[in-house]
């Protein structure tokens, strides 16, 4: 046998090489151009506009979402454990109230110290975290403790929720905050909070044992408390922090708005959930990334920023909205049944 004939035998006995597989992230990010390009396309055909090159819409765009996007990040650890978070919209409400309360302009500071005019703008934006961790860490000890299903746990803080915002002013709106506090949801900063707070939970998730042990109960609940996870002290924690990021949202749209009403947050739940699910996150649990959630709020986005572009009435967004979840859910049974046959 020659050398070159040897080398070939050689060659070819070799075991074959695995093709790298794409991440889960770029079918969803396909998708998303995807739906950009429909919008160009018909911005051109209809109304003789371009949809993407439009530096204006697309800023406004993304900072309507950011507000969604933090809550996403919440919910999207709240599904991979298995569970859901239907309280996130009216934690939205309450913590805006609270946040915006001591963060206005007022004398009643002076009345406690005199010579202090505005409290610091830190401490409403303390307030609102804390008073949203509060309220995850309530629907976490339901949950953890007493073992009623995460829906009926959150719905009920959903309700209770949005009382408290209704009763802590009867029902007016909170307005005349400080101007420093009004800064938090100027320019950029609501986009720079989503980013940040999805870049530090991507890395908790992927690389640390939070995110373990966060993928292995939404996979297996038994065989991780037989591991020695301590599930209870878990599902505290993620369903602790799922409200601690709805609070902050609760900040940044009333730093937003420059004022607090009871009615703040209303559906922004289903739109995370939406943002989650659409990114890929499995409502069986035990699988999402919080990459697939940011692309996920970005195609809501461009859904909602397109539909106003091309003047289709909001009545319609919602159906489309609707539909839209649903086939993301269909998909999502289909993809656990791929897996199950495997």
């Amino acid at each position: 046998m020659s050398s070159e004939t040897a080398a070939k035998t050689k060659v070819d006995m070799r075991a074959p090489q695995p093709h790298r597989r794409l991440p889960p992230e770029a079918n969803i990010f396909f998708v998303l151009i995807g739906i950009a390009l429909v919008y160009e396309i018909l911005g051109w055909l209809f109304i003789g506009q371009s949809f993407l090159f439009n530096q204006q819409r697309l800023t406004i765009m993304i900072l309507q979402v950011s507000v969604i996007g933090i809550i996403a990040v919440g919910v999207t650890q709240v599904i991979i454990t298995g569970g859901i978070d239907l309280s996130s919209g009216s934690v939205v409400g309450m913590t805006a109230m609270f946040s915006a309360s001591v963060a206005q302009a007022s004398t009643w500071p002076r009345a406690l110290y005199p010579g202090l005019t505005d409290l610091p703008f830190f401490i409403p934006i303390f307030v609102g975290i804390a008073v949203g961790l509060l309220a995850g860490y309530i629907n976490g000890q339901l949950i953890a403790r007493t073992k009623i299903p995460p829906f009926i746990a959150t719905l009920g803080m959903m309700v209770t929720a949005r009382g408290i915002s209704k009763w802590y002013t009867k029902g007016q709106p909170v307005s005349g905050l400080t101007d420093q506090f009004n800064f938090i949801g100027t320019g950029i900063w609501p986009v720079v909070v989503f980013l940040v707070v999805a870049a530090i939970f991507h890395v908790a998730l992927r690389y640390t044992r939070y995110g373990k042990f966060t993928y292995a109960i939404g996979a297996n609940v038994q065989a991780a408390r037989v591991s020695g996870i301590n599930v209870e002290s878990h599902l505290i924690k993620v369903y602790a922090i799922a409200g601690m990021l709805a609070g902050l949202a609760g900040v940044v749209t009333a730093a937003r708005a420059q004022t607090a009403q009871s009615g703040m947050g209303v559906m922004y739940e289903l739109d995370a959930i939406a943002a989650a699910v659409i990114g890929g996150t499995s409502l069986a649990g035990g699988a999402g990334r919080i990459t697939g959630t940011v692309i996920g709020t970005i195609i809501l986005g461009v859904m909602t920023s397109g539909f106003t572009f091309l003047r289709v009435d909001a009545y319609y967004q919602e159906i489309v909205k609707g539909m839209i979840i649903v086939a993301a859910v269909i998909t999502d049974v289909y993809r656990q049944k791929k897996r199950t046959k495997k």
